[in-house]
């Protein structure tokens, strides 16, 4: 597997709901990131062999397998093929999983992967409702399912978790990410996007966005303390503890070594090793725990080879289930914040993720970086990327 590579990561900012990208179709974000990520490495299109794409809400305009509308929206030539794929909330990490097995087999040299979702224009669930119920009785007289809100506050009585504790960590998470941006840390991983290009033609723009929109500064105990329980009356998990509504895009440059050597592509990570498992579909959100200890298996390293660490920050108590049940101080996790602060644009979100640890392993001078993400029906993504040159 380390003869996959990272030749580059890349993401739009994060539009906060209903914010600056409310006029800027999901396929066009996605058209920003690929954009950027082939003119920043001065690689020509013509040697893109494939766009994999992350999405979960395929309905409406985000429904063309936005892979390949994106890529034409992007300019790109026509022969190049797109594929979306729905892993739900690992559906970008996915996406890289699934460029890293291309790579693997020879079907590919070079693959763009990564995802998109406008949270804003096709909301979430909105695929659902149209046709009555999800789950037929075969499965729902097997499981006791429920919603992924009810599934966060089963962890927390499994572990005894507090509404003080779960509001801590969402104000750990935006007051890192806040640090992370005033320290311009996320500067080298944002493209801007410039909305009077990719805004709908009947609306007017003029801005161009820069930063994320999402980072609450002023958060705090007392702020979070007035808002209501979202999923029990008595329970702890509130909009504040868990992550942000969201729009954005990102976009992971995959290579073999031999095509990153042929191009003159400079190598910035490898893929050291991918899983993915199921979990309980009824607690549903625990799968990084059993991702983790699998893929560190695979891999041969240990919980101390790795320098940097990213679980989804779905709700408050998935990161910290994780890191009571692996032992591991949230130093070493989500650094820069996570989807509490930054959100989550569903489809996007695995290879946001990866940007980001790419970033900040690139910063602290570190070695190897691990990512795991929760996703709905009781699975978890996980992969291991190494910096090189460390």
């Amino acid at each position: 597997m380390t003869g996959i590579v990272i030749v580059d990561a890349i993401r739009t900012p994060i539009g906060r709901f209903r914010g600056s990208f409310s006029g800027v179709r999901a396929d066009h974000l996605g058209a920003n990131v690929l954009r950027a990520i082939v003119d920043r490495n001065g690689l020509s299109t013509d040697h893109v062999d494939d766009v994999v794409f992350g999405c979960v809400t395929q309905i409406g305009e985000q429904c063309g397998n936005i892979a390949r509308t994106a890529l034409l929206s992007a300019g790109w030539p026509e022969h190049i093929p797109g594929m979306t794929v729905d892993r739900k909330c690992g559906a970008s990490e996915a996406a890289i999983h699934t460029a890293v097995g291309e790579i693997t087999s020879g079907l590919a040299d070079i693959v763009v992967a990564g995802g998109a979702e406008n949270m804003t224009r096709v909301p979430m669930g909105s695929n659902r409702a149209l046709h009555g119920d999800v789950f037929g009785w075969r499965l729902t007289d097997r499981f006791n399912l429920t919603s992924q809100g009810e599934a966060a506050e089963k962890i927390a009585d499994r572990y005894g978790f507090t509404r003080d504790q779960i509001d801590d960590f969402a104000i750990e998470s935006h007051r890192r990410a806040a640090a992370a941006a005033d320290r311009g840390d996320f500067d080298g991983e944002i493209n801007p996007v410039n909305l009077a290009e990719y805004v709908e033609r009947d609306l007017e723009a003029t801005d161009t966005v820069l930063v994320d929109e999402t980072i609450r500064r002023d958060t705090s105990r007392e702020k979070l303390a007035t808002l209501k329980t979202s999923f029990r009356d008595d329970g702890r998990v509130t909009a504040g503890n868990s992550s942000q509504i969201c729009d954005g895009a990102a976009a992971v440059l995959l290579a073999s070594q031999a095509a990153a050597d042929r191009w003159g592509l400079k190598v910035r990570a490898r893929i050291r090793a991918i899983t993915v498992v199921g979990s309980d579909p009824e607690l549903m959100l625990t799968g990084p725990v059993a991702a983790t200890s699998r893929i560190l298996e695979r891999s041969g390293l240990s919980l101390s080879d790795i320098d940097l660490f990213e679980v989804n920050e779905a709700f408050a108590t998935v990161p910290m289930a994780w890191m009571k049940e692996h032992g591991v101080g949230h130093d070493r996790l989500n650094v820069n914040g996570g989807a509490i602060a930054l959100g989550h644009p569903l489809g996007a979100s695995g290879a946001r993720i990866m940007t980001s640890l790419l970033n900040a392993l690139e910063r602290r001078g570190g070695r190897f970086g691990l990512q795991s993400i929760c996703c709905a029906g009781g699975l978890a993504t996980a992969t291991i990327i190494e910096r090189c040159e460390a």
